[in-house]
């Protein structure tokens, strides 16, 4: 059964309306995950969509459609205020064509809140940089309700713990990972360094496999030893 939805965010970010353009343009793989958007009207975005408003550094909506009222749209205003800050006002809508309609609106909503928020440190902390993204899925184990926690355990989490505390970690063939705590949700995890933002996904909780994403800021990154390392890891805490 099908059923239409719409997520609607407001977040005010430490950016100007052209850097926060930039990011949600061209820039997808230091925040959320790569991405390529035509810079025009009628050009290709992400999965081949039409890019139907292209108006820098104001506004750009994507939509993509498909058979039987299919459709997919992402929608970015940006607004500049005084400060140095700029207002994105962004709409995802669509229709979702499974039957656990609830678990993945719930998804697209917490997975929303957690890009948006790395967006928001992406552009505090690392605006303009280049970067190296690294992604890696879960193994099958991962995808039993509560596998998050195992996750948060490797991580050296506790119930205690909050954003702003201090995370540090060993992942063999990678290094250490001297962090900061930067979200924390029931189902995801944040840490930032001073030149990386790693990134922790609980979809166990929506069907899914516990999966990390990470955005390496660091000059010669070597993205295939990071991936192999990272996978490794992954695996580990569910072996």
């Amino acid at each position: 059964m099908s059923q239409q939805f719409e997520v609607r965010r407001e977040v005010v970010l430490p950016a100007t309306p052209e850097q926060v353009f930039a990011a949600v343009t061209r820039e997808t793989a230091a925040w959320m995950f790569p991405v390529e958007t035509s810079p025009s009207v009628g050009g290709l975005g992400p999965e081949d969509p039409k890019v139907k408003v292209w108006s820098p550094p104001e506004h750009v909506h994507i939509r993509v459609e498909g058979p039987e009222e299919f459709f997919n749209a992402l929608d970015y205003l940006i607004e500049g205020r005084d400060g140095g800050v700029a207002v994105l006002r962004y709409v995802h809508s669509g229709v979702l064509m499974q039957d656990d309609w609830e678990d993945q609106y719930d998804g697209i909503g917490a997975h929303t809140d957690f890009y948006l928020h790395s967006l928001g440190q992406y552009l505090e902390f690392f605006a303009g940089r280049p970067v190296a993204y690294v992604a890696v899925a879960g193994p099958k184990a991962s995808a039993e309700p509560g596998s998050v926690g195992p996750l948060k355990t490797a991580l050296g989490l506790t119930e205690q713990s909050r954003v702003g505390d201090p995370v540090s970690l060993e992942v063999p063939g990678y290094g250490w990972v001297e962090s900061v705590l930067d979200y924390l949700t029931p189902h995801f995890v944040g840490l930032r360094c001073p030149d990386s933002l790693y990134r922790f996904y609980g979809r166990d909780a929506f069907g899914g496999t516990v999966d990390a994403a990470h955005h390496l800021f660091a000059e010669d990154v070597d993205t295939a030893a990071a991936t192999a390392a990272w996978q490794a890891w992954l695996d580990g805490v569910y072996a």
